[in-house]
């Protein structure tokens, strides 16, 4: 066979190969949706956003609880995360750069963004709960700021070393400090990438159920004391879902429509803002 002809073959067989996987791919992602949806939309009503949980059989049952239990936990492990990823990733850019201290954390930083959030979890119950002989919503806003931090860690000092280094040596010819050029040309370069790395950060722990299935536990009933076991919909979902009453699996579906919807939306607008970053 003519080698020409020969390799020609080969890149039809193997994008043929290729666009096949994608496909199973994409139609295994649509079958999960179509299913989630058809589920979910039917079990939503006004019920899940204003009453609590209920014992089974009862109609007052909803997700008020897990819903605002969820919103507190995440919300304030946002707001402890995100400055501590964003300070940490401005470290390894603008100062650390290549020296060793700062290769190490990206190394850590890596091996913590692949570690299995339930060993985060287990970690946390072993040096918060255990000494303090409960779950609270405290252990759970702990095990998810450490899920959070490496990812926004990575995403900031990527983000930032993209900026062109012409940009911060204008700005120190002009006489600016450090603070100064970070601050308000760096981040200015920066923005739409790092508040995707947030964006994405907040998607990665808003699904997650092990690390709060060892902190946070869970509550049937509305809390908002973060030092007391807290509700949040994830273990909810799971707990509803894994019953065998019929109202409790529907409100288990109405949970992961609720939940899946949110991430999506989060994961949509990050990829928006990269669009937007690239099409500049």
């Amino acid at each position: 066979m003519n080698p020409i002809k020969k390799r020609m073959l080969i890149n039809r067989i193997i994008l043929i190969l290729s666009s096949l996987s994608a496909l199973i791919g994409i139609s295994f992602l649509f079958w999960i949706l179509s299913v989630l949806i058809m589920n979910g939309v039917d079990a939503i009503n006004w019920n899940i956003f204003t009453f609590e949980g209920a014992p089974p059989g009862y109609e007052e049952s909803g997700l008020k609880h897990a819903l605002i239990g969820q919103l507190i936990i995440v919300g304030v492990a946002t707001l402890i995360g995100v400055p501590l990823g964003i300070l940490g990733g401005t470290y390894l850019s603008e100062y650390g750069q290549k020296s060793k201290m700062a290769y190490i954390i990206r190394d850590i930083s890596d091996i913590m963004m692949s570690a299995p959030s339930i060993v985060i979890g287990s970690f946390v119950y072993a040096i918060i709960v255990i000494p303090m002989g409960h779950f609270s919503g405290w252990a759970g806003v702990i095990a998810l700021t450490i899920i959070m931090i490496p990812i926004i860690l990575r995403t900031t000092d990527d983000m930032l070393q993209l900026v062109p280094s012409t940009l911060r040596e204008a700005a120190f010819a002009l006489g600016a400090p450090k603070y100064k050029v970070i601050t308000s040309v760096v981040y200015r370069g920066a923005k739409v990438g790092v508040l995707t790395g947030i964006l994405l950060g907040i998607a990665r722990v808003a699904g997650e159920t092990a690390p709060l299935l060892f902190t946070s536990f869970n509550d049937n009933f509305l809390n908002t004391d973060l030092n007391e076991p807290m509700a949040s919909l994830t273990v909810t979902m799971y707990n509803y879902a894994t019953s065998p009453y019929d109202d409790w699996q529907s409100l288990g579906w109405a949970a992961a429509f609720i939940l899946s919807m949110f991430i999506l939306g989060l994961n949509i607008v990050g990829r928006l803002l990269i669009m937007k970053r690239k099409g500049r």
